[in-house]
């Protein structure tokens, strides 16, 4: 099978297309025949080495295969797999899914719903799966709150603003001026222009802040948080490549709001067949759709991986197999 591999850390230059082996699905694993699949910040953290507690977490093998987020119909299935059988269309997450074929355990994928094409189910998993349990689980959302998304363009804050606004919230993003329009199509009810306006320093109190830029720390944001409101940071800690700075500044974080009665919480999504569900019947329903930036063949993922590391990617990149 064709797939996209790296045997050292760099620049997305050093990605191939190459011919490697088939997996077979053991255990709970499930095999899937890649329709599509999209690019994450993290995919263009983990190609170039850094920042170090990736490397720490994810090691370094020889043969690295990028890609996490997938659509699909499934080829295989391991002995102990049960919710899933051969030919079921699925979307989730995968180990590898810039390839032909990719296991996955059953665990991390759900039913695509058949009116949704590929591509589209394949850009949500991740991203979706970051604002829907930044939005519900950690800032405990309630119809009529004012929620601020700070980050409203990329592909986690295309999904949150939809997403608030679905949960009935009032809707604040926080973009450049290109994407003004792009974020009231999606449902803001005010846009903040970063370049003209710092929302830290505004008279608009907000009730959950879903931080995606991390370019704002608790302790500003705490001036325009109302009494009991919620700094909930997603992505933040990318950015940071000493595991000493990004420890330390955390630390100080938590301990600040340990005594407030405002709190913070940073987290990272936990992909899972319930939250899953929940977006595929929203996106089935047309409630929630996905902002497709630029769309890439196989062969293509270099040049993909490039225009994410411009930080400039207006929701979601896919890599489309059926092209």
């Amino acid at each position: 099978m064709k797939a996209i591999v790296y045997r050292k850390n760099g620049p997305p230059d050093v990605l191939t297309c190459e011919e490697i082996e088939k997996p077979v699905p053991n255990g709970q694993e499930v095999l899937i025949k890649v329709h599509a699949a999209a690019v994450n910040p993290l995919d263009y953290h983990m190609l170039k080495g850094g920042p170090f507690i990736f490397r720490l977490l994810f090691g370094r093998g020889e043969l690295k295969r990028p890609g996490v987020d997938c659509a699909g119909v499934v080829e295989a299935v391991g002995p102990a797999v049960t919710q899933l059988k051969v030919g079921d269309a699925v979307f989730g997450t995968c180990r590898g899914a810039f390839a032909e074929y990719a296991l996955a355990p059953q665990s991390s994928l759900a039913p695509k719903p058949e009116n949704v094409p590929f591509e589209d189910a394949a850009a949500c998993p991740v991203a979706a799966l970051t604002g829907l349990q930044g939005l519900r689980k950690h800032g405990k959302i309630q119809p009529g709150q004012n929620v601020l998304i700070n980050g409203a363009s990329g592909g986690v804050g295309t999904f949150a603003v939809q997403l608030a606004k679905i949960f009935g919230a009032h809707v604040t993003a926080v973009c450049s001026t290109r994407n003004a329009d792009l974020v009231r199509s999606l449902g803001a009810h005010r846009v903040i222009d970063y370049a003209q306006e710092d929302f830290s320093t505004g008279a608009a109190r907000y009730d959950i802040i879903l931080d995606l830029a991390g370019n704002h720390p608790f302790s500003v944001c705490q001036g325009v948080l109302t009494p009991h409101g919620i700094h909930v940071g997603a992505g933040v800690l990318a950015g940071h490549k000493s595991l000493f700075a990004m420890f330390g500044g955390l630390i100080i974080t938590l301990l600040r709001s340990r005594f407030s009665s405002q709190k913070f919480v940073v987290f990272i999504a936990k992909v899972n067949r319930e939250d899953l569900t929940f977006v595929g019947d929203l996106l089935a329903g047309g409630k929630l759709k996905p902002v497709i930036d630029k769309k890439y063949t196989l062969v293509e993922v270099p040049e993909a991986m490039r225009y994410q590391g411009t930080w400039r990617v207006r929701g979601k990149l896919v890599i489309s197999l059926d092209a």
